[in-house]
């Protein structure tokens, strides 16, 4: 049986996905130019990496000539939010609590931090009542 499909990105497919975020349409030459310091990918590795995003739906194309030109699809808040998903679904059995206390548990967050937490936790709170 063959491995099922992932929604969710790669780190190749993020790399690419945050230059096309940031670059808007680009050819695969584009993208193998403004791949990070350090992080070159080949030019044939690219393409498959954004034809497999294609058939995600995170990226589509246009010819111009004879290159194709991708540009994402799906905003970078919306692939964000989807992971952010997927992440809640798989380990925190869809409890917003549970991945919080995960959160605030490992002992890494800033007062900073904590306190702005509080400050959306208590604008939440505000927008739920003002709906009820």
């Amino acid at each position: 049986m063959p491995p099922k499909k992932s929604i969710t990105l790669t780190e190749a497919e993020l790399r690419l996905m945050k230059i096309l975020w940031q670059r808007g349409e680009s050819a695969v030459t584009d993208l193998v130019a403004a791949m990070p310091d350090g992080e070159t990918l080949a030019y044939n590795s690219v393409l498959t990496t954004v034809r497999i995003l294609e058939q995600k739906g995170y990226v589509d194309h246009r010819q111009e000539g004879r290159a194709f030109v991708y540009r994402a699809c799906v905003a970078e808040h919306e692939a964000s939010r989807s992971e952010v998903k997927h992440v809640l679904s798989r380990f925190f059995g869809n409890s917003r609590e549970r991945l919080l206390l995960s959160l605030l548990g490992d002992g890494e967050i800033s007062p900073q931090e904590l306190q702005r937490l509080r400050e959306a936790i208590n604008s939440a709170a505000e927008d739920g009542l003002e709906g009820a």
